[in-house]
Formats: structure tokens, sequence, C-alpha cells
């Protein structure tokens, strides 16, 4: 393995890097520092989220800026403000023994006459998100004709948020002679049409493999039913007392309800979701980030660029549709070569879709049986003997009180100072749990006389068109951020988007057309949705007037 000292770095970055605590490069900054260094190609990078990016494409354009000239040498784009400050703070950092060193990040949600005093002198590396810096492009504050390297961190959750549009008029302000550098924890097709589209000869760096979970994660599951599925939760939870992770949910109001449920419940969680302010999601992400609060239960939009270190578990309250976000879930654990644990909770119905994610991310899941009352309850209990052994003992603070304790636990023997002391917290979940029912059930997967029968394979795009075209001056962006409003899923990828007058046309993956439909069909009327097929429109908003099976999705 080698060293930073093997890599060609600056001095003062050696330096400022080692003080850091760095001795040794990850995978993907042991193939891209040297990479960047010595090659002027662009570059698509593969690593999954927490393994060194920022570093990785950090140190060599930190190695080669000429502070002499007061021009953004470096642009650098980020899917979210989190994202965008904690890539700025990091450069920062490694460039700490760099003088004269400016570093900028621009973002949405901050005052925009703040960010105006720091681009009167421009940067030489200008962190930012896309809206804002189209935003600043406009005004006049921010000029691109001398960026030497474009880099897209984290592009596949850019895209998956709808930026797309926003990257191609950047890249359209940028010169041609630029070095484009795309990081990305996945690759789906998108990621590939930008590599073609927008990139010259360029090279691929993968560390693992594209689209595999991470290692140092065990992936496990446990099936309930739905009804059970908070029970099984709080079961999950409480077996692991020392927890400290995510529990993700799929909408807003999910993730509102199950947040309370815990904070009533008694266990030490907070929710963050879309409906937060700004200062609201800071309070919570800050909270959570110095361990303050053992869980958060979140969306996987609210989520994005909340970079945690040290998370033991990511519970999956839901299955995500897509490959690409439950792979970027997982991997938020089994950091820095620690062991992480990705758990999901499912119905019997669901199985089928563990197999084709054990298939997708190339990992075995184990199935677990949800844990009895009794087995919480040890745990419990060697949780509160482990921690009272590994106590430090204030002698001197509580030497004064030492006397009348013990004259007033002198009539106990040890032993039963102990068990007292045990029954303290074992008494609560032994209550609790007394009586309580196995809520496992059996893996079995069937197609019911009440399923209906599936119209296209997975994989498969479906036409559909929206009530809204070029009359109402309505733009492909627009078309994107309306679908993702309705859905409150923007991670559904929609694709060969077109309008004529009336109607806005596009195509999405087969297995996702419950949740547009479902989407639409409850988003008050305004908007409505039409499946496309051999020159007939089936209308999806509302239901027909024949019988028809239910089924849960």
């Amino acid at each position: 393995m080698s060293t930073f000292n093997q890599l060609y770095l600056k001095p003062e970055l050696l330096e400022a890097i080692e003080e850091l605590g760095f001795l040794y490069p990850t995978p993907i900054q042991e193939k891209v520092i040297p990479y960047m260094l010595h090659s002027n190609c662009d570059l698509v990078a593969l690593a999954q989220t927490g393994t060194g990016k920022t570093a990785a494409f950090g140190l060599p354009i930190l190695n080669e800026i000429d502070t002499d000239k007061h021009q953004i040498q470096n642009l650098i784009l980020a899917p979210t403000r989190e994202l965008c400050i904690q890539i700025a703070n990091d450069l920062k950092r490694y460039a700490v023994k760099i003088d004269n060193i400016k570093v900028v990040p621009v973002y949405g949600g901050e005052n925009i006459v703040t960010q105006y005093r720091q681009l009167d002198k421009q940067p030489h590396i200008l962190v930012a998100t896309p809206g804002r810096l189209l935003d600043l492009m406009r005004r006049g504050k921010v000029f691109l004709n001398n960026v030497n390297n474009l880099i897209l961190d984290e592009a596949d959750e850019m895209l998956n948020m709808g930026f797309l549009d926003d990257i191609e008029n950047i890249l359209s302000e940028l010169p041609s002679s630029r070095r484009t550098l795309l990081f990305s924890a996945t690759m789906p097709t998108e990621i590939q049409n930008i590599a073609k589209n927008y990139m010259g000869n360029y090279q691929e760096i993968v560390a693992g493999q594209k689209n595999v979970g991470a290692d140092n994660v065990e992936h496990i599951y446990y099936i309930v039913n739905e009804v059970n599925r908070y029970l099984a939760l709080k079961r999950i939870l409480d077996v692991n007392p020392n927890i400290y992770g995510i529990v993700f949910c799929r909408t807003r109001q999910e993730t509102k309800d199950i947040s309370a449920k815990l904070i009533q419940d008694g266990y030490n969680a907070d929710a963050l979701h879309g409906d937060l302010t700004q200062q609201q999601r800071d309070f919570v992400m800050n909270k959570f980030r110095l361990q303050n609060l053992q869980i958060l239960v979140a969306t996987d939009v609210a989520a994005r660029g909340l970079d945690v270190s040290n998370l033991t578990h990511i519970v999956n309250y839901n299955l995500p549709d897509d490959i690409e976000v439950y792979t970027h879930r997982s991997g938020r654990t089994g950091r820095a070569n620690k062991k992480g644990v990705s758990v999901s909770i499912i119905t019997p119905r669901s199985v089928r879709r563990i197999k084709e994610l054990e298939r997708m991310i190339r990992k075995s899941f184990t199935r677990k049986q949800v844990p009895n009352g009794m087995e919480v309850c040890k745990r419990q209990l060697f949780n509160v003997i482990d921690k009272m052994e590994h106590t430090e003992v204030s002698e001197q603070e509580i030497q004064q009180y030492m006397p009348q304790i013990t004259a007033k636990l002198s009539y106990l023997t040890k032993e039963d100072i102990i068990k007292r002391f045990i029954s303290l917290e074992f008494n609560r979940f032994a209550q609790y749990y007394k009586d309580a029912p196995d809520i496992n059930v059996a893996e079995k997967v069937t197609n019911t006389a009440s399923e209906p029968k599936k119209t296209a394979k997975r994989g498969e795009k479906l036409r559909y068109k929206l009530n809204i075209g070029s009359k109402q001056n309505v733009s492909i962006k627009e078309v994107l951020g309306i679908i993702n409003r309705v859905t409150n899923d923007k991670t559904i990828s929609i694709g060969d988007i077109s309008i004529d007058q009336r109607y806005s046309f596009f195509d999405i993956y087969a297995d996702k057309t419950s949740i547009l439909e479902n989407a639409f069909k409850f988003n008050g009327g305004r908007f409505k949705v039409e499946q496309v097929v051999k020159n007939r429109t089936y209308n999806t908003t509302k239901p027909k007037r024949e019988k028809r099976h239910k089924r849960k999705v």
C-alpha cells in the first residue's frame, strides 16, 4: 500500500493531511490522485459514498492552483447545500498551509447578498449547487471562462434530483479546453449518457465494482405482515440498544408519523423531511452529527447531502424501488473499514425484491427472525452490565456520599444489590414484552388471484402523457419538476420527454408506474397522466367503474 508521500503532492498539502491524521490513501484516492496529476483527460470515477472522493479530486486540484491568478480555476458541482458546504470545508482543511488560497461555496437557502460579497474577488475554487450557480451567472457575479477542471460530485444524485438541464446550461458556458471529472456512487444509464455526450476521451476508474454494495455492510431482512411493521421496527431498535442510524421512509407523511410514534414511545429520535425550514433542518442534522440524537427518521430526498460517520445501522422501513437508492442508503454505514448493517423490514409480497437486490448488488442477504420479548430483555440487560463495567468512577466526587449510601444499603447482601440494580432496567422491558406475540411470517412468494397481472416486465419503459403542453409555455425542466412534486419521489427516472401543444410525453420504467399513477390520482385534479400504448391512450388518473381487485403498494 502506497502512502500520500508517494503521490507527488506539494509539501504544504502533505503537511496538512498528516496533521489531519491521513497516512494512507483510500483505494479511490490511490487511483485518482496520480491520474489527475499526470493526465489531462476526462475522468469517470465510481466509488461508494464515504470512500474519500473529496480528497481524491480535492488534493490534485489544490496541488495545481495558481494563487497569483484570482480566477475561478476549478468548479465543483454538488447536489445539495449540505454537501456543498462539506466539500468547501474539507478543501479549506487540506489547503490550510497554502497561502492566499480562496475557496467559496454558493448554494440555495442562503442570503444571496452574502454570497455576492464573497464573489467580489473571484475565488480559486468555487463549490456550487447548480441552481444557485446559474442564478449568479445570470447576475454577472461568476465568470467561468478560466475554469481548468469541472468536477461533478455525486453526479447520480444530481440527475435524480432533476438537475440535468441546469448542468447542460452550465457546461455550455465553460471553455472547451476544460477537463471534466465525474464522480458517482453508481453508473445508471443517465451517467453514461453524460459521459458520452459531454466528455471527451475519458478514463473510467472504479474502486470496487459498479453498482455493487459496500464490502463492510451486512445486509439482513425481517418478514412481517404490514400491520406489524412498526412493532418490528421497535424490536429491532430495542435489540440494538447502542444503535446510531437512519430509518428511511418513503414519504414525508410516513416520516412524520414514524418519528412521532418513536418519540412518544421514548426513543431518542427525530425526523428529517422536506417540510422543515432550513433552520429546523440544520438543527436536526447538527444534533444527529454530534450523536445527541440516536435515530434519524428521513426520506431519501431529505437525507441527501447528510454525511455522517460511524453509523451502525441503516433501516429500510420500506424497500426503495431503485437499486441506486438502496446502494446509497446502505453505503451510509460500514465506512472507514468499520462494520455496518443494512436492515430491511419487508412483507411476504416483497421477498422477490430481496432476490433482485441480491443479484443487482452482488451481495447475500440474511433473513433473521424478529426478536421475541426475552431476547430483547436479555440484550438490554447485558447492555446495562457492559455500561456499568466500563463506567469511570469519580472517586473524589462521590466519596462524601459513600458513608451514607453504605449505611442505607447495609441490610442488603452483595447479591441483593446486584439483583435490584439489574431490575431497575430489566423490569421495564420485561413488563412491556410480557406475552409479546411472535410477529414473524413464513417466507413465501405467491401470486394470488387478487394480484393483477403484470402488463410489462421490470426494466421495460412505458409511454405516458401529461395534460399540459406548449400552450402553457411548459418546458422539459418544468415537466420533470411537476412529476417530482406530485410523486414526492425524485428517484423516479424519467426519460425521452417531448412536448406538443396540448400534452407532454415521457417514458418511465414499468416498475414505477404504480407510484406515478397513484400520486396523480390524488393530486387535486390539476394534472393528469395517461398511458399511451399503440396509438391508444389509457386514462390512469380515474378508477375504472367496474369492480377491481385492490393491490397494496
